[in-house]
Formats: structure tokens, sequence, C-alpha cells
């Protein structure tokens, strides 16, 4: 089995103080991005891929006030995003959070875990309209919305087929230009190290380092401004 980062997940209050942060932070202004009707969320997106993560891009993610959420949505939104601790972390200014890891086969991926003892959450069937069509996926979104190791455990995903009967996944960044932001590291920390370790083992993630020591998820990013460091620091 083999997983591999697929993007990062930033938390904003809204999508435009989310904007706004990317601007002043990392020098750019982040791309088109889309709407998720299960989960009444928006969000922008720009390619940060580099040889050690070739498929990887960055997420900047809000609840839209404005959308309802779809009949057959989940009671919890994905990445602890209807929180209240989640809330109050994200006020002053938006914040690295958590990360998705993308697999050739998620329910795969969910039963390596479950041996380790770890919950994933189930798989759920997702998807945004883009300027190609519709973009599908399957996502691990725990019913209680956590995302476990303090965001530290990514959330699992696999991409569905540009057509149908195709073995060729669709990626939302296979279309993404170059965004003058590249990631160079990703790393945990965590009192639970030997655990967590073990749960990157079991799906097969390589490129994320784990350490033990309190709470932090830290990436390390080339841009525009020059290295930047962003951390969840603690939460």
């Amino acid at each position: 089995m083999r997983a591999q980062v697929d993007h990062l997940v930033v938390a904003a209050r809204t999508l435009q103080e989310g904007v706004a942060w990317c601007e002043e932070t990392l020098g750019i202004t982040p791309g088109p991005g889309g709407e998720h009707p299960l989960f009444g969320t928006h969000n922008r997106l720009f390619r940060i891929a580099t040889v050690n993560f070739p498929r990887a891009y960055f997420e900047i993610i809000a609840i839209n006030s404005g959308a309802t959420r779809a009949i057959n949505s989940p009671a919890k939104c994905w990445f602890d995003l209807d929180s209240q601790a989640l809330q109050d972390a994200i006020k002053s200014s938006p914040r690295l959070v958590h990360f998705v890891a993308n697999t050739q086969d998620v329910r795969q991926a969910c039963a390596a875990l479950k041996a380790q003892g770890i919950d994933r959450g189930p798989v759920v069937q997702a998807s945004r309209m883009t300027p190609n069509g519709l973009l599908q996926w399957q996502i691990t979104v725990r019913e209680d919305g956590q995302r476990l190791f303090n965001g530290g455990l990514p959330t699992l995903i696999e991409w569905g087929a540009l057509d149908e009967g195709s073995s060729v996944a669709a990626h939302p960044a296979n279309g993404m230009p170059d965004s003058g932001v590249s990631l160079l590291k990703l790393s945990m920390s965590t009192p639970q190290a030997e655990q967590l370790q073990a749960a990157y083992e079991a799906i097969g993630l390589q490129g994320v380092e784990v350490a033990a020591g309190a709470p932090n998820l830290i990436a390390t990013l080339q841009t525009p401004l020059g290295l930047v460091r962003l951390e969840s620091m603690g939460f």
C-alpha cells in the first residue's frame, strides 16, 4: 500500500480572510476553488508540488455562510471546521490545521488503520463542480468530524476516474499552473509519536517526519517572500 501527501489544509473564518492571509503571508493570490454542497464549505487552491511531493496542492477552506448543506450531509463538518474550538483558534488568523493523503484504495487504507486500533471514519462520496466538469472523490470523514492526532493523521482520499471505465484518476492539481510556492518539508511532533509513525507505515505514507514533542504540524514552503514556516501551534 502507498499513500502520499495530497494537500495541506488551512482553515479560515471566511474565504475572504483566507485570501488576504495568503497574499500577506505567502506572497501570492490563491487560485480558484469551488463549493462543497455536502458540507457547506468552499475553498481556494494553488499548486505546491515538488519532486518529493509531486501532486501536492494547498487548500484554504472556510464554512460558506450563504450555503445550504445537502440533505444527506453528515452531522459534523470535515476537518473540525464547525467545532467551536477550531473557530476560536482561527479568530485572529487562518491556520494550518491538517493535511490529506491520497491512496489508490481508500477502503484498504482505512482497514490498515483499523488494524492499528484507529478509526479514520467512514468513506464518504463527495464532489464539486469545476470549469471542466464534476470532480468526484471518496474521502474519510468521521461522524464526529475529528481530524485525530491534532491534525497529524491525514484524512484519506481517493480521486475518481476522469471517465467512466478509465483507470486514470482526476486530480485538481493536474490543471493548476505553477504558483511560485512549493512544499519543501512537512513534519509532525506529537506525544503519540510511535503510534502515529506506525499509522503512517500502515498506509505506506512517506515524506512526513514524525517526532516526539508537543503537538504541532509544521509545513516549510518556498514562496516569493522567501522561506515560510506554517504551524498548527498545537491545535
